[in-house]
């Protein structure tokens, strides 16, 4: 059974969401503080993390970047659900590692689209081709590590899928709203491309943080593009 853990402090929000997971057959751990999360996440890995972003202690930036930074958690699905809802606070929540953001408040309906997105995206990902490689850059599907010229590198789901696709389409300039639908599977103008740019920018500090060359092109006006 799918299994969820959701992190918020707010008591009516907890009990709105284990009933929305609980309504779709999931299995599901509520937590109320970062540090409660922390102890059912050692307990058993779960599938999916819900995370607000304000709470007393241990805010859901920190929480993410600290999970990011444990390998047993690195290709976990994150999805932030918070009021706090500027271009900036959206930037600094994926810059932190999640996968995806929705803005309190929420409608169900959305809520539970992107849940079942992100949980059929993490299936199809572990059914994916195990290696994948273009020039010096060899994507590990079992492991969501990607190797540069004897140098590895963890990436998260998203990262992940991101990069696959690119390397999977060569030479093409792929803009936003189409990587929107392709990687993240959302309708056709949907999507925020802001989720996108932080995407590639978290991608790039990774794979070119030991070279000086340029794996993931600009396209000015058009989008992204890895050159066969």
């Amino acid at each position: 059974m799918t299994y969820v853990i959701a992190v918020d402090d707010d008591p009516e929000v907890l009990d709105t969401l284990g009933r929305v997971l609980e309504r779709e057959a999931y299995d599901v751990s509520l937590a109320s503080s970062a540090s409660e999360a922390l102890a059912l996440l050692e307990e058993r890995a779960p599938d999916l993390a819900i995370l607000d972003i304000i709470m007393p202690g241990m805010d859901g930036i920190s929480l993410c970047r600290q999970l990011r930074r444990d390998p047993r958690f690195g290709a976990l699905p994150i999805l932030f659900l918070t009021a706090k809802g500027s271009t900036d606070d959206i930037v600094d929540g994926l810059d932190a590692g999640a996968d995806d953001y929705v803005v309190k408040p929420f409608e169900l309906a959305e809520l539970r689209a992107r849940i079942h997105a992100l949980l059929r995206r993490s299936v199809r990902d572990q059914d994916a081709g195990a290696v994948l490689q273009l020039n010096d850059l060899k994507l590990d599907s079992d492991t969501y590590q990607v190797y540069i010229k004897g140098y590895r590198v963890q990436l998260t789901s998203t990262e992940h899928r991101l990069l696959r696709y690119l390397m999977e389409n060569p030479n093409r300039a792929l803009s936003p709203s189409h990587l929107l639908q392709a990687v993240w599977e959302y309708p056709p103008n949907t999507g925020d491309p802001d989720l996108v740019r932080a995407h590639v920018r978290n991608l790039r500090a990774k794979i070119e943080k030991n070279t000086d060359r340029r794996y993931i092109r600009t396209i000015h006006g058009v989008g992204y593009m890895i050159s066969a």
